[in-house]
């Protein structure tokens, strides 16, 4: 499927802010395209079965259709093509990167390196690798020049966290690049959007 760079935009953007209810309007301001623009793409996506639509009140609104394979991919696909603009840390933190595991890179060291205080990843990984990422991270410190702020979570402790719209963490996934583990984090994140 051949998208153009604002659908990509549009389709990152549902996945990413799926706390939040998106129609035309609101997607052509956020993408700064025009409304019959951002209208015609909706329609287009709908039509191609990516985008499942509903009526509230006046409004219709968009979210993505999780629940087929073929969009999961896709989702993935365009969170990795994202996490290439960012190979630098991609090489950084690859001993991380490992089956089942989730990296994501967050913060102001996304926006601006040279202007940010610390790097900040988050992982989703299992309770029994705590110990493995402490060492890696605690080896990582030592050669990088800025402090790195990790945070560890369990597939479950990252669940709930969602699920109690923890605003710290709503905040992550909304602005997170994902360095490594895409496809598991589209299903988890499927587990928690609906409409």
């Amino acid at each position: 499927m051949v998208l153009t760079q604002k659908e990509k935009e549009a389709l990152l953007l549902l996945f990413k802010d799926f706390t939040s209810y998106y129609n035309a309007n609101y997607i052509s301001k956020t993408l700064g395209i025009s409304r019959v623009g951002a209208m015609k793409m909706l329609k287009k996506l709908l039509k191609k079965n990516i985008l499942i639509d509903k009526q509230i009140g006046k409004a219709t609104i968009y979210k993505l259709r999780l629940n087929d394979d073929y969009i999961k991919k896709l989702i993935a696909f365009l969170l990795a093509d994202e996490a290439n603009k960012f190979k630098k840390w991609k090489e950084e933190f690859k001993e991380l990167f490992k089956k089942d595991r989730i990296i994501l890179l967050y913060g102001s060291v996304i926006k601006n390196y040279s202007k940010a205080n610390d790097i900040d990843i988050m992982m989703v990984i299992k309770k029994s690798e705590y110990g493995e990422i402490s060492k890696i991270i605690k080896e990582k410190q030592k050669i990088l020049p800025k402090r790195i702020h990790s945070i560890e979570l369990t597939v479950n402790d990252f669940l709930n966290n969602i699920k109690q719209k923890k605003k710290a963490i709503i905040d992550i996934i909304k602005n997170a690049i994902i360095l490594y583990g895409e496809y598991k984090y589209v299903e988890i994140i499927k587990n928690v959007t609906s409409l």
